[in-house]
């Protein structure tokens, strides 16, 4: 998933401590393995979407609250019995996964103070709201390819080049810039709460955009 070269050694930093107001620009997720020696480990993986001090976007890998390694994204970390696989969008994590070698994999749990953690509290406590929540952000995403899309493709036809060679193309759906603006944002909000779930769909996630596969 990932070169080689993009994986450094940790310089042994503690993990900080998690803070409210780092709700969305720090991603934190934890594992319990078993060390070779038999004793359970904590295994931790810190993302800052924002990236470093650096501007790169990193993913961090502690063990028992020792930084052990990083790597530029995506990311993957070999840990007893397996490794993690770590990716992101533009809107937050799309994977934080343990793999291990026969093709089993799990989702690492969020820190309950983060955002992840605060959403995956809501799915355990009122698991209708939290499905609600769900089919709402996907009906929104629905609802922008239909709209937003079309425009978009409007907008590329029009350039002088591809108009000249191709023609153009009027979209079936005029919004006005205030209605385009709330649609922006509102997709913005529904990315975002599935990220926290790390729910990824090539088309509805914008996938298409970033290259993805």
């Amino acid at each position: 998933m990932t070169p080689k070269e993009t994986l450094e050694p940790g310089d042994g930093h503690t993990l900080p401590r998690y803070r409210w107001w780092q709700l969305f620009s720090r991603s934190l997720f934890h594992l319990q393995l078993t060390g070779e020696d038999g004793a359970p480990e904590i295994w931790s993986v810190e993302v800052r979407p924002g990236g470093d001090s650096d501007g790169e976007v990193r993913a961090q890998l502690y063990r028992n609250g020792i930084n052990q390694a990083q790597s530029k994204l995506p990311a993957v970390f070999a840990v007893p019995g397996g490794a993690i696989e770590v990716e992101v969008t533009i809107y937050g994590l799309r994977r934080c996964h343990y793999v291990t070698p026969d093709g089993s994999e799990r989702q690492l749990l969020p820190d309950p103070a983060s955002a992840e953690g605060l959403r995956a509290r809501l799915e355990r406590t009122n698991p209708a709201l939290s499905r609600a929540v769900g089919i709402v952000s996907a009906s929104v995403l629905v609802v922008a390819l239909v709209l937003g899309v079309p425009q978009i493709i409007e907008q590329i036809m029009q350039l002088p080049p591809i108009a000249e060679n191709i023609g153009t193309f009027s979209s079936p759906f005029q919004l006005p810039a205030s209605a385009n603006l709330v649609l922006l944002l509102a997709t913005l909000a529904a990315s975002t709460e599935r990220a926290l779930r790390l729910r990824y769909n090539w088309v509805l996630d914008g996938g298409f955009l970033e290259g993805g596969d």
